[in-house]
């Protein structure tokens, strides 16, 4: 009984004193289609949908897609340092937005579509800047992406959570009508480079 208990302790603690999970908060536009790139990537633990930014308690989709709150759609991402960097994630984000795009993303326009990096540790910070200057010198223009500090984040309707999964068609009717692949695709032959 007492070995069992030594392993209990000691895996409880090992859990919590080596645990490697952390969280990065990013926007990029309509929130279905980065969570599927991310949900996709190793060591992604998870990736959540939902609203940061803004002022308003606990919005909600309808109130956030009219530009009322200061929210803007957002992502929760939960990852192990151990098998993805921040650098990874930074270029998993960047592949999947328009960082020249100041006025949304896509056909989803308005602030609430913006893209942004919520900074919530130095690290991300200085990150997020040297990967923005990298893709500013490459480009020659300027990222519209904002980096902004990170205050709370809030969870949207479940019925927004893994909606790729859940309405495939749907979700491929919209990413293809909204021309967020045929974009990307520009975007990402220099990326490549």
């Amino acid at each position: 009984m007492k070995l069992i208990i030594m392993v209990f302790i000691f895996s409880f603690f090992s859990t919590f004193v080596y645990s490697s999970e952390n969280k990065i908060y990013l926007a990029g536009g309509c929130f279905w289609c980065l969570e599927q790139a991310f949900q996709e990537e190793i060591g992604v633990i998870s990736a959540v949908s939902g609203y940061s930014g803004g002022k308003s308690i606990n919005p909600s989709y309808k109130d956030v897609s009219k530009g009322d709150t200061g929210h803007i759609e957002a992502l929760e991402i939960l990852y192990d340092d151990n098998l993805v960097s921040i650098n990874e994630l930074l270029e998993i984000f960047f592949k999947n937005i328009d960082p020249f795009d100041e006025k949304g993303q896509f056909c989803d326009r308005g602030y609430q579509y913006q893209s942004a990096i919520f900074i919530n540790n130095k690290s991300i910070e200085t990150i997020a800047n040297k990967y923005i200057s990298k893709i500013e010198k490459k480009f020659v223009k300027k990222v519209k992406t904002m980096l902004l500090k990170f205050d709370k984040f809030y969870k949207a309707e479940d019925y927004h959570q893994d909606y790729y999964l859940k309405n495939p068609i749907r979700y491929n009717l919209y990413k293809k009508g909204c021309g967020r692949e045929n974009r990307l695709k520009k975007i990402s032959i220099k990326f490549n480079d």
